[in-house]
């Protein structure tokens, strides 16, 4: 294991994908910030993760947080965006509300926190933000008006802002994973099928996430997208 030397801050990281990035930072010997809107989640000590608590769609609340979370660890000098919810429908299914949440949860929400701590990371020798978005982002689908509208926002916010960091020290990175076997469609109509070749596992895209991290300190890794090697939806009954 590698000398603790990086501090990463990991939205999400009580579940899924935002769990597995978390679980492999400590991996590779890095100090963890998880944060969730539920920390009690965090069940198993470790000596190099920490929590905090965070509602990245309750706006209002966000600055303030987030200026408390930078002042308790200054020594920040990673993101990962993990955090994000899906929900699925035809565009009249949706209240104001639901279309208001989902949209804060999944976009404005990350665009917020970026800019709290986006400062203070330019002034590191090294940083790394890492999103989290979705095959979604690539091609408008049905029943996924605003679930795709949230994750193309995210996508085209990520590509402007590698372009704004691009004389800083600050990497932006995207990862687009397909259907990620997790909690993530416990509340959904549909799923990933059950072969393992229907589906990505929160650990492949925790994979990506090294790789990024693991690359020439020189390069930007912009953009991955991750596929299962067979496309299959899965509807559920009952």
């Amino acid at each position: 294991m590698s000398a603790v030397t990086r501090t990463f801050l990991v939205t999400g990281a009580s579940s899924g994908i935002g769990r597995a990035m978390a679980k492999k930072l400590l991996s590779m010997g890095f100090q963890v910030l998880g944060v969730s809107r539920d920390c009690s989640q965090f069940k198993h000590a470790h000596p190099n993760f920490s929590s905090f608590t965070l509602d990245l769609s309750a706006l209002k609340q966000l600055p303030a947080r987030a200026a408390e979370l930078s002042k308790a660890y200054p020594q920040l000098d990673g993101v990962v965006f993990a955090a994000g919810a899906g929900q699925f429908g035809s565009l009249e299914e949706f209240s104001f509300a639901q279309i208001e949440q989902l949209m804060n949860l999944n976009f404005t929400g990350n665009a917020l926190l970026t800019r709290a701590l986006l400062p203070s990371l330019k002034r590191k020798q090294k940083a790394d933000l890492i999103y989290v978005g979705s095959e979604a982002a690539l091609k408008g689908s049905r029943k996924g008006t605003i679930y795709c509208a949230s994750k193309f926002a995210l996508r085209g916010f990520t590509q402007a802002l590698r372009e704004e960091c691009a004389k800083s020290q600050v990497r932006v990175s995207l990862i687009n994973p397909g259907m990620v076997k997790t909690p993530f469609f416990d509340q959904l109509s549909f799923e990933p099928g059950d072969d393992m070749t229907q589906y990505i596992t929160a650990e492949d895209v925790a994979d990506a996430m090294q790789y990024i991290l693991s690359s020439n300190p020189n390069i930007v890794l912009d953009e991955i997208n991750l596929s299962p090697l067979n496309k299959v939806i899965k509807f559920k009954t009952g």
